[in-house]
């Protein structure tokens, strides 16, 4: 009576679906019903008249089921300033007041991927970091200075949290992901910085000098390489293509931003008082340690 797909056919390259329905003067009343013929166990047709009888109610055109459980859901729109993690922690709320512990909740759509992806973003941010730290550590051979490379992280992080709120956007699925995405795009200005001080130190500079001249050398490099990236990232800010992407990049943007001004100044601070040099001094020469424990390479001569 509700016509059902049972087949399909190809015509003319396109495809149909075959629906068996009776014909309009056969179902327009429901009591239609009582002239349809069944067949019983011995094959005779009887009229459906003599086994059932037809009433008018309501009922649900169709029963959900999740899990295995009867189900319903519940679909709304985010009011205007409120974030999704907003609406789902204030709807956990109603739910445990009003619902009974017989009953459970579940997400879906949008909201689901946010609450997995939330769960996810503090594994996949702290995993990023120790990768990036294990690299720089086996580059420069030293435990300290990928730690002050890092440090450009935290700027980023503030810059692009204060993007979002500056232009009304939510801490959702692509700001989480430029948030990620800036891990790698912050650190290498403070790579230029210091592997250039390092160069600097090599040749006989003390720190102060060699972080100075390390910040004046790259200061170009950085503006370049930062301003290529953000003009890059530019047209999906302002709102180029999906419009859900655009918090992808004011967060990606704001952070570059507001981390490479402070990396000029925070990563020299930061390399000058944890790069600290050991003196030390003989009647001819003096000789600089970068470490304690590179003492005992150093030649002292009498």
């Amino acid at each position: 009576m509700g016509g059902q797909q049972i087949s399909y056919f190809v015509k003319n390259g396109k495809q149909y679906q075959v629906i068996a329905q009776l014909n309009r003067e056969y179902r327009d009343d429901p009591y239609d019903l009582n002239y349809l013929f069944v067949k019983n166990n011995k094959g005779e047709l009887v009229q459906l008249d003599n086994l059932v009888k037809v009433e008018e109610n309501i009922s649900p055109t169709r029963r959900l089921r999740y899990n295995r459980y009867v189900s319903a859901t519940i679909s709304g729109g985010l009011a205007p300033g409120v974030a999704l993690g907003e609406a789902i922690e204030e709807m956990d709320n109603i739910t445990d007041g009003i619902l009974e512990n017989t009953f459970t909740t579940s997400l879906a759509g949008e909201s689901k991927d946010f609450a997995e992806s939330s769960s996810s973003l503090v594994f996949t941010f702290i995993f990023a970091l120790i990768l990036i730290y294990l690299v720089l550590a086996a580059q420069f051979e030293s435990f300290i200075d990928p730690f002050i490379i890092l440090l450009t992280v935290p700027l980023a992080l503030t810059g692009a949290l204060l993007s979002l709120w500056l232009f009304d956007m939510t801490l959702n699925i692509f700001s989480q992901i430029g948030i990620i995405m800036l891990i790698g795009l912050v650190t290498k200005n403070a790579i230029l910085i210091v592997e250039f001080a390092n160069q600097r130190k090599e040749k006989g500079l003390n720190v102060i000098d060699a972080v100075k001249d390390a910040a004046v050398a790259r200061f170009r490099p950085i503006v370049m390489t930062s301003l290529t990236t953000i003009l890059g990232i530019l047209p999906i800010a302002v709102g180029a293509g999906a419009g859900s992407r655009t918090s992808l990049g004011i967060a990606v943007v704001g952070g570059l931003l507001f981390a490479s001004f402070l990396t000029l100044f925070i990563v020299p601070a930061m390399y000058s008082f944890l790069s600290r040099k050991l003196a030390v001094k003989t009647e001819e020469e003096e000789i600089i340690v970068d470490d304690l424990d590179d003492i005992e390479f150093a030649e002292i001569r009498d």
